[in-house]
């Protein structure tokens, strides 16, 4: 459904800022109140007119001296680009702790160093067969198809190559990658990324997906992609009726703070749920963000009714320049511990770490489990309430072997 703009909508946002998002307004048309609503629902307009300059964000708010220094340096590191419909949900009022300004406006930390920082957290480069595949896991690939977005999240794992001012470039060799993808008949999965490949145009898509859906072998296409939330105005009828014919297809969306589920969004996700599509949403635990089982509960819930699954939170990885927005561990087994048994199985995602440099998603959890031999578990249930349950006794049960963890095993 297009948007078209009502007296009544500045004011219903403004109000509902104050709710913490946990109700669906739109914010449009915000800060450009003079455009016209075909314009604004024309995702072509939404990121030629994209704020990537010091000059557009002070037209528009006043900026803390971290934040202009900040934005000064930006592009050394990762650029500046703020869709007009995600820019809206930054409050008028000065107030450098709100969630949203957190994620998109770049600070002078960015340039502090940690000793635990790292250019690529993930181990993605030491994984890459080819250029722009990454075949880390057994059965399936991360294909980086793009290293443009429709914004940049400061908190970027591969800003080292997304936006175009990074350390490294991305060079995609597109028919390597389909030649690597044939020889190997053990990928069954294809996760396309970058970047965010939603933003090609429809054309370029389909040839892409129709590409891989011509290998045998891959059973299962997925996108990982925040345009829905940056650009909600690209989750077109159009691009909808494409992708339904690649099943199945699957969506990662990225979803950190419940107030970026506006109207839009959540039409732009119903409209890929109605296409076939299942939704599936990734977190990432940011300090001054999410960092709050209040937050976290009213946007799972919120996801839910979006019909998006939350999938996964992830700790923040430890990329170059993000310490400031980094949380501890615990703080995310907490969040957990406050969601199980408190509230819907459906609303709760699974708390991961990506194991610095290259190990993979490894999942954390409260400690359910007190006790396992052979003869009985021993556990608890979310109210902290104690029970045994009874083992099989069947011998061909291997356990994890008892190790103890010394700093040798942490930094070897």
């Amino acid at each position: 459904m297009a948007l078209t703009f009502l007296p009544s909508t500045k004011m219903l946002a403004t109000a509902v800022r104050k709710l913490d998002g946990k109700e669906f307004v739109s914010h449009a048309p915000g800060y450009w109140p003079n455009v016209p609503a075909e314009l604004w629902n024309d995702w072509k307009w939404q990121l030629k007119n994209r704020v990537t300059s010091l000059a557009q964000l002070e037209q528009h708010i006043e900026l803390s001296e971290e934040e202009r220094s900040g934005v000064l340096l930006s592009g050394d590191k990762l650029a500046l680009a703020i869709t007009p419909h995600f820019f809206n949900l930054i409050p008028r009022e000065r107030n450098l702790d709100d969630p949203i300004r957190r994620q998109v406006i770049p600070r002078i930390e960015e340039t502090w160093t940690s000793p635990y920082d790292m250019a690529d957290p993930c181990g993605e480069d030491s994984h890459m067969p080819v250029p722009g595949l990454v075949h880390r896991y057994p059965d399936r690939v991360l294909f980086l198809v793009t290293d443009r977005c429709a914004s940049y999240c400061r908190y970027c794992t591969r800003s080292r190559v997304v936006s175009g001012v990074g350390e490294q470039e991305l060079h995609t060799d597109f028919e390597e990658a389909f030649r690597y993808l044939e020889q190997h008949t053990e990928v069954r999965d294809v996760l396309l990324s970058g970047g965010d490949a939603l933003l090609f145009s429809d054309d370029k898509l389909e040839k892409l997906l129709s590409r891989l859906r011509a290998i045998s072998h891959i059973e299962f296409l997925r996108i990982g992609t925040r345009v829905p939330i940056f650009l909600p105005q690209r989750i077109t009828p159009e691009l909808c009726a494409m992708l339904q014919k690649y099943h199945p297809l699957w969506m990662s969306v990225h979803v950190n703070h419940p107030r970026e589920l506006t109207i839009e969004v959540k039409e732009a996700l119903e409209r890929l749920a109605n296409a076939g599509i299942p939704l599936g949403n990734q977190s990432v635990l940011l300090a001054g963000v999410n960092d709050n089982i209040d937050v976290m509960r009213n946007l799972v819930h919120k996801l839910l009714m979006c019909r998006v699954r939350p999938y996964y939170i992830y700790q923040c990885d430890l990329i170059n320049g993000s310490s400031h927005l980094r949380t501890s561990v615990a703080k995310g087994i907490e969040i957990i511990e406050g969601l199980r048994g408190h509230t819907t199985g459906y609303a709760i995602p699974q708390f991961v770490i990506d194991a610095p440099g290259g190990g993979g998603k490894v999942p954390i959890n409260p400690g359910y489990i007190l006790y396992h031999d052979n003869e009985k578990i021993v556990i608890r249930n979310y109210e902290g309430n104690i029970f045994e349950y009874p083992e099989t006794g069947n011998e061909n049960v291997q356990f994890a072997p008892q190790r103890e963890y010394h700093d040798e095993y942490l930094y070897s």
